[in-house]
């Protein structure tokens, strides 16, 4: 149990590996940090919102909508780069489906050095909840509160265990919105197109202190739904600005619409 409560200690993985583990991880990230940019910056176009919002607190923890494999690495960098590269409390923790990240041994040594925590099919573990709370008290985390991706880009209702988590930590809780990222890589889809404009939209915090004293299995949902309700406003702003965004391209040369969207 300790072990499991200990952020830095992967239950997993042997001494060696966690000897070696801060230096892999930090070159690994680092590594994917660049690689990203290079892809949402150049091979695609990304307009981020609200930057400032987010903060470098520890015991922060962003909650976005979920629309491809790939969003995490474009919430972090996003909001964390080039911060992160000096300051590796910035790599955030962020909880993986275990069929997608954990089941194949590559993938698995990746995703360790990539800061995920393996959530089970299933996703009623109270194990890994305990873990997310310990990991996010020392550092800053991404949950995907739908649990799952969108399949129409239409957004799910989110789940109440990260909303357990949420007030169990007293985490600062920040909604993020995007857009378009079901369009570079839509589900079922291998490879990721490109030339693509994606959206992403940092919120204020939300206030939950009208939960506080109450107990947190009676008010995970409340909590939640109140913090996703905050990133479904975000999104019909994004809509708005995607739609004047090609009103405005509309008039100007073909090479200002190099990226589709």
């Amino acid at each position: 149990m300790r072990a499991a409560l200990d952020p830095y200690r992967i239950p997993h993985r042997g001494p060696l590996f966690h000897v070696f583990w801060p230096l892999t991880r930090y070159i690994v990230t680092c590594l994917s940090v660049l690689v990203s940019v290079f892809f949402f910056e150049v091979l695609n176009r990304t307009v981020v919102i609200g930057r400032d919002n987010v903060g470098e607190e520890k015991n922060t923890l962003l909650l976005p909508n979920h629309q491809s494999m790939i969003d995490g690495f474009l919430v972090g960098y996003a909001v964390w780069f080039p911060r992160c590269l000096t300051d590796p409390m910035l790599f955030p923790w962020l909880p993986a489906a275990y069929e997608n990240f954990f089941a194949h041994p590559v993938m698995r040594w990746l995703s360790d050095n990539w800061k995920c925590i393996p959530v089970k099919p299933g996703r009623r573990d109270f194990g890994v909840m305990l873990r997310m709370e310990a990991c996010l008290r020392t550092g800053v985390m991404i949950v995907f509160p739908e649990g799952t991706r969108t399949r129409d880009g239409r957004l799910l209702p989110p789940r109440s265990g990260i909303g357990y988590v949420m007030l169990r930590t007293g985490a600062k809780a920040v909604p993020v919105c995007m857009d378009g990222m079901d369009a570079v890589l839509p589900v079922g889809q291998a490879l990721p197109r490109l030339r693509r404009t994606i959206l992403i939209y940092y919120g204020k915090p939300v206030d939950l202190s009208e939960f506080a004293g109450l107990p947190a299995t009676e008010a995970a949902q409340p909590a939640i739904d109140k913090v996703f309700a905050e990133v479904r406003r975000l999104k019909l702003v994004l809509e708005r600005y995607r739609r004047y965004r090609r009103f405005l391209l509309a008039a100007k040369p073909f090479w200002y619409r190099f990226y589709a969207g």
